[in-house]
């Protein structure tokens, strides 16, 4: 199975970088989607829902800023740890 990696470092990036991220899903490809630096800027209910979706079919979604732990459930990353994580990668999209 194919492994990507979605960088989303722009927060005008964060809805295409989510839609991307299902879309490979639906192709059966394993993602990582990280959202880097920044809090989602706008958690409505379909960005909320889609990032459920992500979660049921498989996806795992990263970040490394606290609101997004603390609110959204993402999983909490050092910027350190994401080498190695992209390094296990067979692709990275960045946004």
């Amino acid at each position: 199975m194919k492994k990507v990696a979605v960088l989303i470092k722009d927060p005008w990036a964060q809805y295409e970088g989510l839609r991307t991220s299902l879309g490979l899903l639906l192709e059966d490809i394993q993602v990582k989607m990280f959202v880097l630096d920044h809090a989602v800027a706008d958690m409505d209910e379909a960005y909320a829902d889609n990032l459920s979706f992500l979660e049921e079919m498989g996806g795992a979604f990263f970040s490394n800023h606290p609101v997004n732990v603390e609110q959204h459930g993402f999983q909490r990353i050092e910027r350190r740890a994401i080498p190695a994580m992209l390094d296990e990668c067979d692709l990275v999209i960045p946004f």
